[in-house]
């Protein structure tokens, strides 16, 4: 099997680890998503297709939607956090409902390019990143208000918090190499009033 069949049949994309979701800080929750090999996969499909920075977005990054690197790719990851991930983020958010993902994106980080992100929350229910290379420098998603950095977060580990108001975040200055992460946005409840 190529890697074209591999990324879009999403062949060898989950870890098989058993291990268990666990707090890594107040409302922010580390469990396995990827295998490192099938982080890196994405990360040449990423690079394959080019980053580009969109101009109306009020926190601009050098990004790549998975859509735009193959829709199948953007399906067979919205389906296997409602089925994987999901379950897992409702024994301790209850009322939170999977409506699919908004967006889910590759950002890159590099020197002389796009080298921190400044401090914002994310229009989202629930947002979470996977780590896809350890091989940089700085360039740490940070929670102040939680006191936490994923300066130790896993390669192919999700990290995943509410959006909106509690969990502001930044990326802090990049040092050295380059840094890859997926961002994934879930989509916000049909009635968002009943919050």
């Amino acid at each position: 099997m190529n890697e074209v069949e591999r990324l879009f049949g999403y062949v060898g994309a989950a870890d098989p680890s058993d291990a268990a979701m666990v707090a890594v800080a107040p409302d922010v929750y580390q469990l396995p998503f990827w295998t490192p090999s099938f982080c890196e996969l994405v990360v040449r499909a990423a690079e394959a297709v080019g980053f580009e920075p969109d101009p109306d977005d009020p926190v601009p990054g050098h990004e790549v939607s998975l859509a735009a690197i193959s829709p199948a790719l953007f399906g067979a990851v919205e389906r296997d956090i409602g089925m994987r991930v999901w379950p897992q983020l409702q024994d301790e958010w209850p009322l939170i409902e999977y409506r699919g993902l908004r967006d889910a994106f590759v950002i890159r980080y590099r020197q002389g390019e796009q080298e921190s992100l400044r401090l914002h929350q994310d229009i989202a229910q629930v947002s979470a990143t996977v780590r896809l290379n350890d091989d940089y420098e700085g360039a740490d998603l940070a929670f102040p208000r939680q006191g936490y950095t994923n300066r130790d977060q896993p390669v192919g580990s999700m990290l995943a918090w509410p959006s909106l108001v509690t969990h502001p975040h930044e990326a802090t200055e990049l040092v050295s190499g380059t840094k890859y992460a997926l961002t994934i946005w879930c989509e916000l409840p049909d009635d968002i009033e009943s919050y």
